[in-house]
């Protein structure tokens, strides 16, 4: 998998992608990310990438023509499939298990981040093929929201974990938040592991975990619940 992300300040972006599993990822040759600072396409003699409103109002727009450009070149210098472009936004889909999965089927992944107070719509109309929301808050940026996406899709991709069943069995995957986990020792000031976890019957095991991440997610999260119960 190809991804590259479009950031008007893409320095926020670089320690994070450089660890961890999109680290090792990019190490094994798993996935190849790569940043873009939109400054460096800009036509503007000063590579301004943000200009004023039309009609007024607060805060600076980034402007279409180094969007527009950076995803041409991009898309040119591809391995020949077309790129599916996201665009982190308060006014997007919420980001979930469920997309996440959909987008590690993907090839080419462009990513691009809004700044200051958003996009020139003509790009949201015009190249954007989804857009992500990361909840009901607003961000200084879509660094964070991007880098999650990248995190989330990577860690789904074959080769990219040492343990595959790990990201498999995480919360949301089935539907639901993911129980509690123990590790060693067994007894720690005087807090005890539940003993069928200790009991080597792996079908009591799987029932009593299955059963406290139904209990868990009823009483966290009663709308994901609610969706896991109405499945077929």
């Amino acid at each position: 998998m190809k991804i590259d992300i479009l950031s008007a300040v893409p320095a926020l972006l670089e320690s994070p992608l450089s660890h961890s599993i999109v680290g090792r990822a990019q190490e094994r040759g798993v996935v190849e990310v790569q940043t873009h600072d939109l400054h460096e396409y800009s036509a503007d003699k000063h590579k301004k990438v943000d200009d004023i409103p039309y009609g007024g109002g607060a805060g600076m727009v980034l402007t279409p023509q180094p969007i527009f450009d950076a995803v041409e070149s991009i898309t040119q210098q591809g391995s020949g499939s077309t790129p599916l472009v996201l665009y982190t936004s308060p006014q997007g889909i919420p980001f979930d298990q469920d997309e996440a999965t959909k987008l590690s089927l993907e090839s080419h992944l462009i990513i691009l981040c809004g700044h200051y107070k958003g996009v020139d719509q003509r790009v949201r109309d015009n190249l954007i093929d989804k857009e992500y929301s990361f909840g009901d808050v607003v961000y200084s940026g879509g660094e964070l929201p991007a880098l999650c996406i990248v995190d989330a899709v990577v860690r789904l991709l074959p080769n990219a974990m040492n343990d595959i069943d790990s990201a498999l069995t995480d919360s949301f995957q089935e539907g639901l938040l993911e129980g509690p986990v123990y590790t060693r020792p067994a007894s720690f000031q005087g807090h005890e592991v539940p003993d069928v976890l200790r009991s080597g019957d792996h079908e009591r095991i799987r029932q009593w975990k299955k059963e406290q991440a139904e209990e868990l997610t009823k009483r966290v999260r009663p709308d994901l619940f609610e969706k896991y119960q109405s499945k077929p």
